[in-house]
């Protein structure tokens, strides 16, 4: 199933958060804004992603690359046209988040002042 496999890869990455792929801008703003409040709250953030990067580059090598255990599992077939197109389109919207962010940032900019704006006012 090379297909899919390459498909799991992309989004496992995405997951890891690797520059270019729509989990890098989570997980860099995340990181970046917490830095601004504590170092060391930034720190521990940044070391459990290290964690589950490793974590999921382990589960990586023996789902793709280990032996198949399980005669069900060797008789599947790769993706078809139409499970590759869609997870052809998502991974396209993937790519263009981490290539591209600004679009979507936009689209939150809004809520996001909102929310910070009635976090700072008092609440007695």
């Amino acid at each position: 199933m090379p297909v899919f496999a390459a498909f799991f890869m992309l989004f496992a990455m995405a997951n890891c958060g690797l520059p270019g792929t729509s989990g890098f801008v989570g997980e860099f703003l995340v990181i970046l804004g917490t830095m601004e409040e504590n170092f060391w709250y930034a720190f521990a953030a940044a070391s459990t992603l290290v964690f589950g990067a490793a974590y999921t580059l382990w589960m990586i090598k023996r789902v793709v690359f280990g032996a198949v255990a399980n005669g069900r599992v060797a008789a599947l077939t790769d993706i078809n046209a139409p499970r590759g197109l869609v997870l052809g389109l998502v991974a396209i919207a993937v790519l263009a988040m981490g290539l591209y962010p600004r679009p979507f940032a936009a689209v939150l900019q809004t809520s996001v002042s909102e929310l910070l704006t009635l976090a700072s006012q008092s609440k007695l």
